[in-house]
């Protein structure tokens, strides 16, 4: 089910958290607005959510492919698929 996170290659997964999980990057960026909201209780509106989905997706997907990176290498001891690309 989750093979198409094994074929992309990792900077990719970078690549896009570092622009649309940061974007806006002025005055400070969307998601480290959204997660300050979320600390204080006050994520509430649905464009806030939604803003917080948006660009917290990247970092989520980036995760997962560590996660998989990580759990391949150490339980096989082979490269796992993506690693050198």
């Amino acid at each position: 089910m989750l093979t198409w996170i094994d074929r992309t290659p990792i900077a990719l997964f970078v690549v896009i958290a570092l622009t649309l999980g940061l974007a806006p990057f002025l005055p400070e960026p969307h998601l480290w607005e959204k997660l300050k909201l979320l600390a204080a209780g006050d994520l509430r509106r649905p464009l806030d959510i939604f803003d917080l989905l948006l660009h917290g997706l990247p970092w989520l997907l980036l995760s997962a492919k560590l996660w998989r990176l990580l759990g391949t290498r150490g339980s096989t001891g082979d490269d796992p698929p993506g690693l050198s690309g």
